[in-house]
C-alpha cells in the first residue's frame, strides 16, 4: 500500500496509546508460565503480541478475552504441552529468542519459525549461550531461523556476558535460568532495557564496568495482575510529531518512563525539547506517567555511545527530529540497526537521500545535512513499521509531504496509527 502523507501546520489534544510492546510480550509470557490465572490490562494490539499469544496457545495456555482486558491460565513450572505444529514468530524477534529461552527447559521438542524478514536475523547471539546452559538447539547453516529445541538433559546455571547489546539476548538466558537450580547472572557492558528483571523482580548489580542481572528458580513467575503502559517506542512518533511543529500542544496518559526506555526523551529534551512528565506512577515494578509536549525549536547534538541501547527503536524517528533540527545530524556506535526488522541504516540512508538530503553511511550510523529537496518523495518502508511511520512523520513536516511505500507494514506495533494522527492533527 502506498500512503500519501501532506504536510499539517500544527497538532494538540491527547493520545492514549496501546500498551508497550515489550512489556506486553513478558505480561503474556510470565502469565502463561505461572500457575494459575494472571489478568492483563492495556495489552498491544500489534501483530507481534498476537504472536507471542498464538505460540503459547499452541502450548496449552488459554487466553480469555473480557472487555476490562485478557485473563490468562497458565501452566506452571515446565508444564507446557508440546504444540501439534511450528511455532511461528511471525515479525517478532522478542517472540522468537525470549520463548527459546523457556522452550529450552521444557520436556519436548518445538520448531521455532517466522516470516521471510524475522528468518534473516542472527539467532546465534541466543544459540551459543543457551547452549552453554545445557539446551540443544538445530539451527539453519546461517544460524537464523528455523530452529529446533531438542529437550535438555538439565538446564545448568551460567555466568554471561554479553558480547553485544541486547535484552532479547538477556531475557533468553535469565528466563532459561528461571529452571536452574543455581543462579544464572548476566553482564552488559551499558545496561539495555530491564523489563524483565522489573516484572520478575530479579536481583541486579550496577558496577563501574556494567549491570548484572541474576535469575533461578525462586523467580519463577507466579499469577498476578498487570497493567501494561503505553509504548513510548509508539509515542515517540507523536513526541517528535509535536516538537517540530510550531505552535503544538500534545498530551501523552500512561507513557512507560522504564529509564532503560527513556534514553529518547533525554536526548530530545538535550536537543531543545519542551517535555514535561506529570502524574507519575507505577505497576508491576514499571513507571509510567503523562508526558506534555509543546512544539520547540531544536539543535543537533553529539549523542553519547553510552545511551545507544536505550534508544535504538528510536533512532529512525530520532533522525527525523535531526533532519529539522539545526546543525548536522550524527549516529554512531549503532551497528545493530542493521540487524532489525531491516537493515536500519540502510533503508535510513537510502530515503534521506530519494528525499535530496545529503548523507554519509557508515558501518554503524550516519550522518544527515541539510533540508528535503524532492517535492513529495516516493519512500521505502522495506517492510519495517519503524521505517514506515518515522517517513510518515518526515513527510507530515515536510514541505511538500510524501508518501510511503508499503505503509501497512505498520500493523506490526501500532495499527491505528493513522486514526491516531487525524485525531490530534
Amino acid at each position: 500500500m502506498l500512503k500519501e502523507f501532506n504536510k499539517i501546520n500544527n497538532l494538540s489534544g491527547v493520545l492514549t496509546l496501546p500498551g508497550d510492546k515489550s512489556i506486553s510480550h513478558r505480561a503474556v509470557m510470565f502469565s502463561s508460565m505461572a500457575a494459575g490465572e494472571s489478568f492483563i490490562q492495556n495489552l498491544s494490539n500489534g501483530e507481534d503480541v498476537k504472536s507471542t499469544i498464538n505460540c503459547f496457545k499452541q502450548l496449552g495456555v488459554e487466553f480469555i478475552t473480557a472487555k476490562e482486558g485478557l485473563r490468562v491460565l497458565g501452566k506452571g513450572f515446565k508444564n507446557f504441552k508440546a504444540p501439534g505444529k511450528n511455532l511461528d514468530a511471525g515479525n517478532s524477534g522478542t517472540t522468537a529468542r525470549l520463548i527459546s529461552g523457556i522452550l529450552a527447559a521444557q520436556n519436548f521438542e518445538s520448531v521455532i519459525t517466522g516470516d521471510d524478514s524475522l528468518s534473516k536475523r542472527p539467532m546465534q547471539r541466543i544459540i551459543y549461550p543457551l547452549t552453554k546452559m545445557g539446551a540443544n538447539i538445530i539451527a539453519s547453516e546461517n544460524s537464523t531461523l528455523p530452529i529446533k529445541i531438542i529437550p535438555a538433559k538439565k538446564i545448568q546455571a551460567i555466568d554471561y556476558e554479553l558480547p553485544v547489546a541486547s535484552a532479547q539476548v538477556k531475557s533468553a538466558v535469565l528466563l532459561a535460568g528461571l529452571h536452574a537450580e543455581e543462579i544464572t547472572s548476566v553482564k552488559e557492558k551499558y545496561p539495555t532495557r530491564d523489563h524483565t528483571e522489573r516484572m520478575l523482580g530479579l536481583k541486579t548489580e550496577l558496577f563501574s564496568d556494567g549491570k548484572i542481572s541474576y535469575s533461578s528458580k525462586l523467580n519463577y513467575p507466579l499469577p498476578k495482575e498487570y497493567f501494561i503502559p503505553s509504548d513510548i517506542s509508539t509515542a515517540s512518533f507523536f513526541i517528535v510529531l509535536a516538537l517540530l511543529l510550531p505552535g503544538s500542544k500534545l498530551l501523552v496518559k500512561n507513557v512507560s518512563l522504564n529509564p532503560s526506555r527513556t534514553g529518547i526523551l533525554d536526548v530530545l529534551k538535550n536537543m531543545g525539547g519542551k517535555i514535561e512528565k506529570v502524574n507519575t506512577k507505577e505497576s508491576s515494578g514499571e513507571p509510567f506517567g503523562d508526558l506534555i509536549i509543546t512544539g520547540s525549536s531544536l539543535s543537533n547534538i553529539r549523542i553519547d555511545e553510552k545511551i545507544i541501547p536505550n534508544i535504538i527503536d528510536e533512532i529512525p524517528v530520532l533522525s527525523v527530529a535531526g533532519v529539522f533540527a539545526e546543525g548536522e545530524f550524527i549516529i554512531r556506535h549503532a551497528e545493530e540497526l542493521r540487524s532489525k526488522e531491516s537493515d536500519r541504516i540502510h533503508a535510513l540512508c537510502y530515503n534521506y537521500k530519494a528525499a535530496g538530503l545529503d548523507v554519509e553511511e557508515f558501518k554503524d550510523g550516519f550522518s544527515i545535512k541539510g533540508l528535503p529537496k524532492i517535492n513529495s518523495p516516493v519512500l521505502e518502508s522495506f517492510h519495517d513499521h519503524r521505517i514506515a511511520m518515522a517517513f510518515a512523520i518526515f513527510s507530515l513536516v515536510s514541505k511538500s509531504g510524501g508518501k510511503v511505500n508499503n505503509f501497512d507494514c505498520v500493523s506490526i506495533s501500532n495499527p491505528n496509527f493513522i486514526e491516531q494522527i487525524k485525531s490530534i492533527a
